[in-house]
């Protein structure tokens, strides 16, 4: 069963979006991929074309929004968004007000009738980071997933490809 808000967080390579597209699979289609990456250069390129191969099954319906996550939760079917780590990059890289960013997507979750599960890495684990930008990247993701985590009906943790449910 799934809840209406999930949030799936672990590291790098843990399983996070295979599990995600499960759950949502388990759900009628269509599912709505919402991909937060932005083409940075030929080796992204190809992560996101693999991504895009993984689901090139009928059901899914893949919306880009890098910036305007918010928007594109207005969707009226379930919902996967991958992933929140990207969306907050790309907030810093563009010097967007990440505090209100975060706000509106709040602001759309609530507004959402259809199930929703949201993937982010955890940065939280590893050593504080030496470098201003490094250290409030991982500020900026550990506040979001924090406000999102008490917002979720589900919270699991990804650890080498299993899933630990912590709400």
């Amino acid at each position: 069963m799934i809840s209406s808000l999930t949030l799936i967080l672990g590291g790098a390579r843990s399983g996070k979006t295979r599990h995600a597209e499960g759950l949502i699979k388990a759900l009628p289609a269509p599912w709505i991929y919402i991909a937060t990456a932005e083409i940075w250069d030929e080796e992204m390129r190809a992560r996101i074309e693999r991504h895009k191969a993984d689901r090139s099954e009928a059901g899914w319906i893949t919306v880009e929004a890098p910036l305007d996550l918010a928007g594109a939760l207005e969707a009226s079917h379930p919902v996967l968004v991958d992933c929140l780590t990207l969306w907050v990059t790309n907030l810093m890289l563009g010097e967007h007000d990440i505090d209100a960013a975060t706000d509106r997507l709040e602001a759309a979750l609530a507004r959402r009738t259809t199930p929703t599960i949201l993937v982010a890495n955890e940065v939280g684990l590893g050593i504080v980071p030496d470098n201003k930008m490094a250290r409030d990247f991982r500020d900026h993701a550990g506040r979001l997933h924090q406000r999102l985590a008490q917002r979720a009906d589900r919270v699991i943790l990804m650890v080498a490809g299993l899933p630990l449910t912590v709400r």
